[in-house]
């Protein structure tokens, strides 16, 4: 696990290198750009949460999150929507810190269950979330698949 791995606002700082960030080879297929999240946050503001990912001084990632807005009737079910390490920082525990940084604000916000979803393919993100504890809850031949993990 890395230590001191922490997530920020976007911020007129970061908003370059968070949008320069690039995932390895082929793994572009199973995340949106950095770019297309914040305008997806932009319009969903309501909700939307996203954050660089820091290791020190150093942005190693993207993760975007979303807690309940107004008219959402789960209040206490939020969800990572996206998650991207860049390609020269994947493998050191920075996607697992992030997440589990992510599950500490959605438990200070009384959060009780955490849902993301991934898409199927060998070289997606599907083994990386069961080894944190997602379950699979739903899913169909060639769709998405949504995991939970609750929070305790």
């Amino acid at each position: 696990m890395s230590t001191g791995v922490r997530l920020e606002p976007i911020g007129p700082e970061n908003v370059d290198d968070a949008c320069g960030l690039e995932v390895l080879p082929g793994q572009e297929k199973y995340v949106a750009s950095v770019a297309r999240s914040l305008a997806d946050a932009y319009v969903h503001q309501e909700m939307a949460w996203p954050r660089v990912v820091m290791a020190g001084s150093v942005l190693v990632g993207f993760l975007m999150g979303a807690f309940p807005g107004p008219t959402q009737a789960d209040a206490r079910t939020c969800g990572i929507w996206r998650l991207a390490i860049g390609a020269g920082h994947q493998g050191r525990g920075y996607g697992s810190a992030a997440v589990e940084a992510f599950c500490a604000e959605a438990r200070a916000r009384g959060m009780r269950r955490v849902l993301v979803q991934w898409a199927p393919g060998g070289s997606g993100p599907e083994g990386f979330y069961l080894r944190l504890g997602f379950r699979p809850i739903s899913s169909g031949p060639g769709r998405e698949t949504t995991g939970e993990v609750l929070l305790t």
